[in-house]
């Protein structure tokens, strides 16, 4: 079965570096470079089109990742998820002893555009994994599912 990305391949090579992982992959398990205005993926229309939404330069709607001092404009500087890992010294939610907390708990709002429901699945998978097979082999095929996939109760989207 051929993997398919849900923005093109995937942006990493067989041997990846840990701070290509930690700029990839937020803590909560989102993958940041899956998101359209990651630096990798951001295309000059997306810039133009956000910036001029949010009144801000369009050179600014590029994300290096939730990790970084350049994060886009819709996620937020203080992200309490982000604090909690680096207080509790961990890189990733699975990794710490209170995983899954309820800073991790699915919402209905903005399900149908946003990948938050996905968290505690993504975690998950790079605990069975590891972070760089995930990242490599599944994360895309399951944001692919999650928003074209059809719904088979019992078996999760196809």
């Amino acid at each position: 079965m051929k993997t398919v990305y849900v923005n093109g391949p995937s942006p990493f090579g067989k041997k990846v570096k840990k701070e290509e992982i930690l700029s990839a992959v937020a803590p909560c398990g989102i993958a940041c470079s899956l998101c359209p205005m990651h630096e990798k993926l951001v295309t000059p229309e997306l810039q133009q089109r956000v910036g001029a939404m949010l009144g801000i330069p369009q050179e600014k709607i590029t994300c290096k990742g939730c990790r970084s001092d350049q994060r886009a404009p819709l996620c937020p500087a203080d992200c309490p998820t982000l604090t909690c890992s680096r207080e509790k010294g961990v890189e990733f939610c699975h990794e710490c002893a209170d995983f899954p907390c309820r800073m991790l708990n699915p919402a209905s709002d903005g399900a149908e555009r946003l990948p938050h429901n996905l968290k505690v699945y993504y975690l998950c998978r790079m605990k069975l994994m590891g972070v760089e097979k995930w990242l490599e082999e599944d994360a895309g095929p399951t944001l692919a599912r999650y928003y074209r996939g059809k719904m088979v109760i019992g078996k999760g989207p196809e």
